[in-house]
């Protein structure tokens, strides 16, 4: 669906919203306009703006949710507390519980302004040098994150890091069970060898849980410095190298399959983005942390993926089940990379050996 044809009006009614943002901001000004950046079947984002300010909404999609999924007060929350820190975010304006307003739960922030570097034609204005010196921000901004002290910045209940890595295995099985749309071994087998593999954990910490280029926001005039990290819905406290496997792996393979339809990704291109390796050793060094067990993290990343995916696919298959037939080929695909890492591994039990 474009963006023009976002039913946008549906998902942010402007007179309530109008309403609810002139009663609860107090530096509001003038009628809204509303337009639709991004997200469908994932969270939606919107730019508001008024006379005075420049604002993103974010909400979750249309349709029917899984359970612990799209939780716009985990957003707000962390975005909160990591305000004043090194690791940049948006500032959060308000947020509103009340689904009477525009049928969900939704907050305010500030806008950033600057550029995703979410395919090739984002990155054509870097040379070698940016390249290089953007990845390495990209995991040292990750280490940062790692290196917050959660509990003096306000998020020691934000989640139970203890037990986390095998409550993962145990929740992303869950969800894959109640979104697959049919059986798929691949994702099953992998699923099966995590919970034996589960390794001790590598610290606590605040973990983004989806982090990537296509998450992050750069200047535009100054390229190798991001301005901010988006989308926080699965950030909780956990194990840190929970976040590094995902990164690892839209590194690669399964990078490519999730945004094809777009150009290449960024490393494709520019010899000046290192091996997903790289990535690890680099990660290593700034944060102190040991990395030994990163294909745990790398096949939990996949399946979780897998069943992330196939939540997207449950909740189109009543609307527009062609859509949802379509995304069938890319969980499978999903998964069998998630496998096919397992199968490379060192680690025996993830060998399934």
């Amino acid at each position: 669906m474009s963006a023009d044809a976002f039913p946008v009006e549906e998902a942010v009614p402007a007179d309530r919203l109008t309403a609810w943002v002139r009663a609860n901001v107090p530096e509001a000004s003038g009628p809204l306009v509303i337009d639709h950046l991004s997200g469908g079947s994932s969270n939606l984002t919107f730019r508001v703006r008024d006379d005075a300010n420049d604002w993103v909404l974010r909400r979750p999609p249309l349709g029917r949710l899984l359970a612990t999924a799209n939780d716009m007060g985990r957003e707000f929350t962390v975005q909160q507390a990591l305000v004043g820190t090194d690791v940049p975010v948006a500032a959060p304006v308000a947020r509103c519980d009340d689904t009477d307003v525009i049928g969900a739960p939704f907050y305010l922030m500030q806008r950033l302004d600057g550029i995703v570097y979410d395919d090739a034609d984002a990155v054509a204005h870097l040379d070698v040098d940016d390249a290089a010196a953007a990845t390495d921000e990209l995991v040292d901004v990750l280490a940062r994150l790692h290196a917050v002290d959660y509990e003096a910045v306000g998020l020691g209940g934000f989640g139970k890091p203890q037990g986390f890595l095998a409550r993962q295995v145990k929740r992303w099985t869950t969800q894959w069970e109640a979104a697959k749309q049919r059986d798929l071994p691949a994702v099953d087998e992998a699923l099966r060898r995590l919970a034996e593999a589960v390794p001790a954990e590598a610290g606590a910490a605040v973990v983004h849980g989806d982090y990537s280029f296509n998450n992050t926001m750069w200047a535009r005039d100054e390229p190798r410095r991001m301005v901010g990290v988006l989308d926080w819905e699965m950030s909780t406290l956990g194990d840190p190298l929970t976040d590094v496997g995902m990164v690892v792996m839209y590194w690669g393979e399964m990078g490519e399959l999730l945004w094809r339809q777009r150009a290449p990704q960024p490393h494709r291109l520019n010899p000046g983005f290192p091996s997903a390796d790289r990535l690890i050793e680099r990660y290593a060094s700034t944060s102190g942390r040991q990395v030994d067990e990163i294909d745990v993290y790398c096949v939990l990343a996949a399946t979780k993926m897998a069943a992330i995916i196939a939540g997207s696919q449950a909740r189109l298959a009543a609307t527009d089940p062609d859509r949802a037939a379509a995304i069938a080929p890319t969980i499978e695909a999903v998964a069998q990379i998630a496998l096919d890492r397992a199968n490379a591994s060192s680690i025996p039990a993830l060998r399934g050996r």
